[in-house]
């Protein structure tokens, strides 16, 4: 799997992740658990890392946690959670309980879930970050109402990582974000790459457009997501899901040849006449 650098650092983080948004949010049955472990078995395998939660995904930071652990996979995973409540007191208790939740002494990326009381949860962050409890700083959001504020904190502040919605049918973050990000060396995680899985409505019954071939895409998945990670300012795509096999057609798109702006736009035109 291709990697791309995090600027803060210069680590190379592969460009394909899992997100745990509803998919990990189940009960402890091994019927349930087994496949989320083995998304996360191909994640690895295909060379992927990022893993992300957050305590507002229900039982997902636990379920994450536990099959980390059975799987004695901490060292493959980057660990990324969330910070998602309001005053210091209440943040720091509940991003102890997410690192014992996910089994991870040293979060490697804490982010501030929606900007939620985002000011006093940086002053943590940076202490904590500090101390070596955590990683990298983040910000996140997933609506583009929220692209203002997430420039306007890049803007202020220094932040490791800013994670936003970002797909082929969802591109206001191509214009109002994604410059904003390369002028302040921040690194990006992707949420909702395939529009929470609303872009596969548009394309039910359709044969693949040519452009697919000269980038690599066999399917439609690969095709959206590498329309994303033809962007060099888009670090990780963090598709959520708990089935193998489309964890398998996540993570080829992270290989081979990603699209050029002229590419892209062809993909675009070819999304937008179905």
């Amino acid at each position: 799997m291709l990697t791309r650098p995090i600027p803060s650092s210069g680590e190379a983080l592969p460009v394909v992740g899992v997100g745990t948004w509803q998919t990990f949010d189940i009960g402890n049955s091994r019927a349930e658990l087994d496949p989320r472990k083995e998304v996360l078995r191909i994640l690895f395998e295909a060379g992927g890392k990022v893993v992300d939660s957050s305590p507002m995904y229900g039982r997902a930071e636990a379920v994450a946690g536990t099959l980390l652990g059975e799987m004695k996979a901490r060292d493959k995973a980057f660990v990324a959670t969330k910070v998602w409540t309001s005053g210091e007191a209440a943040g720091i208790r509940e991003m102890q309980a997410s690192s014992a939740k996910m089994q991870a002494p040293v979060i490697d990326l804490m982010q501030i879930h929606n900007l939620l009381d985002w000011k006093v949860h940086l002053k943590t962050l940076r202490k904590w970050k500090d101390e070596g409890r955590i990683r990298y700083i983040g910000i996140t959001h997933y609506t583009d109402a929220a692209l203002d504020d997430l420039t306007a904190i890049l803007r202020s502040e220094k932040i490791d990582f800013v994670q936003f919605a970002f797909s082929i049918g969802q591109r206001a973050a191509q214009q109002r974000l994604l410059p904003v990000v390369a002028e302040r060396g921040a690194a990006t995680l992707i949420n909702r790459p395939l529009g929470s899985g609303g872009l596969f409505g548009k394309t039910k019954g359709r044969a693949l457009p040519g452009i697919a071939a000269e980038i690599g895409a066999s399917s439609w998945a690969q095709f959206f997501l590498k329309y994303l990670l033809g962007h060099p300012e888009v670090t990780c795509v963090i598709p959520g899901t708990g089935k193998p096999e489309h964890a398998r057609d996540n993570v080829d798109a992270g290989v081979g040849v990603m699209p050029d702006a002229v590419q892209r736009r062809k993909m675009v035109e070819a999304w937008e006449k179905g």
